[in-house]
């Protein structure tokens, strides 16, 4: 796997000017494409108050990286080719709080943007959108707002309308706080797989099951994999059954 990539960064002549009379906001990307993340740079660059600190082509290579220093707003999409950035962004959240996470994606997937807000992202923003809204998304995820489209919205409204005209159900309540990568690790486990199956099928590092694993505890409040098999036939949450 690629090594996170380039961690230069602007002259510090150009830094001191930009932060003059206003903080400057450091910001990173993680994209696969290359040429996206020239342009990201480009674009932030230019804007009178922000630097970019780090670039990295998958969330495991910024992850694994412990030179990197914490930016302000991390720039993420969720398609990062051999990973989605979903997954990670607990992790990130981890790693880098306070940083805030700005999704930046091509996918108008509202179900996969709902997603990524509830796994903790302060923000969505597509990529067919004008670049102003990018750096005004910046600004104000920095600020402490959350940046949602009109489409993003009404389906935020709509899930909560109707989670409150529910009865509420504490373990429903648990469940929806898991990512669609834990529904499935969730799934494979009330089937039987032992980590280094699941590991195989999912196409990812056993290391990277076990943390998936011990997030699925946490957030359903169970201690081991052979209460999590029982809850998840309980809940209903088997492959077959799902």
């Amino acid at each position: 796997m690629t090594k996170a990539a380039n961690h230069t960064s602007v002259s510090k002549p150009q830094r001191d000017m930009r932060a003059t009379e206003m903080e400057t906001i450091k910001v990173c990307i993680i994209d696969d494409h290359a040429i996206v993340r020239a342009g990201l740079r480009m674009l932030i660059e230019n804007s009178a108050r922000m630097v970019v600190m780090w670039e990295a082509q998958t969330a495991s290579d910024a992850l694994s990286d412990t030179s990197l220093g914490r930016p302000d707003v991390i720039l993420l999409d969720l398609d990062l080719g051999i990973e989605k950035g979903i997954d990670h962004l607990p992790h990130l959240i981890e790693r880098f709080g306070p940083a805030r996470i700005l999704v930046l994606t091509a996918l108008a997937d509202t179900q996969q943007h709902l997603a990524a807000v509830a796994a903790g992202a302060n923000g969505v923003v597509l990529k067919e959108q004008a670049p102003e809204t990018l750096i005004q998304a910046i600004e104000s995820v920095h600020n402490g707002e959350a940046w949602l489209g009109k489409s993003l919205m009404t389906a935020v409204m709509g899930k909560l309308s109707r989670a409150s005209s529910e009865k509420h159900d504490p373990e429903a309540e648990k469940i929806s706080r898991l990512t669609p990568r834990e529904v499935e690790i969730v799934a494979l486990v009330s089937e039987g797989l032992n980590g280094e199956r699941i590991a195989k099928q999912l196409r990812i590092s056993e290391a990277t099951v076990r943390n998936h694993l011990t997030s699925i505890l946490g957030k359903l409040g169970l201690s081991n994999k052979f209460e999590l098999a029982v809850y998840a036939h309980r809940h209903r949450l088997g492959a077959k059954s799902s």
